[in-house]
């Protein structure tokens, strides 16, 4: 199946994002590209388009919760969604993310851990606590890499993305919660095109709307608290 990406909405740039309330709370849901904002997820609320990769992820979020924070109208919650690959789990499911890593960050020649940022009171691998009831869980990196064939082999998460340790570490300095749902679109081959990538988004857009209903359902009864 051949995949296209959809229309860019007509938005104001000077508006603040769109939050959308589930059980009581405010949430603010966050994805890098249109192509992954399929007809499921556009019934159930708008989000802020970051642009693809940590560094797009970090400026789009940061100038977002800032604006928010400036109108006193912080989120309760951010949800970073979107696609991950794996060559692991299962393609086409949607799993939480339990943590996240940067895989960029590398300053073992200064005699530093492989992940650690040189300076920063903060391990490798940060764990992301909440858990929305019913999702399997797995573990996460980020990295501004394509990762594909042997290059998992250097990656000891059990999925790659490109947004939500940017995502996460933007919440922290906002004292704003984050939750990570992500689909696994691709992983099992080599990715040779773009196409490899989008070619299964469809069924992780219904996937991934499922899972914000359960969510919405799971914070009605007071199951998902934060």
């Amino acid at each position: 199946m051949t995949r296209t990406r959809p229309p860019a909405p007509a938005t104001d740039p000077t508006s603040e994002p769109a939050l959308t309330t589930l059980g009581g709370r405010n949430i603010l849901f966050v994805m890098a590209d249109l192509a992954e904002y399929g007809p499921h997820l556009q019934q159930r609320f708008t989000p802020l388009i970051t642009g693809i990769g940590p560094v797009e992820a970090a400026v789009q979020l940061t100038a977002a919760l800032a604006g928010l924070a400036q109108r006193k109208s912080l989120p309760d919650l951010v949800v970073s969604l979107g696609s991950a690959g794996s060559r692991v789990l299962e393609q086409t499911e949607i799993y939480q993310a339990a943590s996240v890593a940067y895989r960029d960050m590398d300053a073992s020649a200064l005699g530093f851990e492989k992940g650690i940022t040189p300076f920063l009171d903060l391990p490798a691998t940060l764990p992301l606590p909440l858990r929305i009831p019913g999702i399997a869980e797995a573990t996460l990196s980020t990295g501004a890499n394509i990762v594909s064939g042997a290059a998992y082999d250097n990656i000891a998460a059990e999925m790659v993305d490109m947004e939500t340790y940017a995502c996460l570490r933007t919440c922290m300095h906002f004292d704003v919660p984050l939750v990570a749902l992500r689909g696994i679109s691709d992983g099992k081959a080599e990715l040779q095109h773009v196409g490899d990538w989008m070619e299964y988004l469809h069924v992780i857009d219904e996937k991934l709307a499922a899972a914000v209903d359960l969510m919405g359902v799971a914070l009605v009864s007071e199951l998902f608290e934060f």
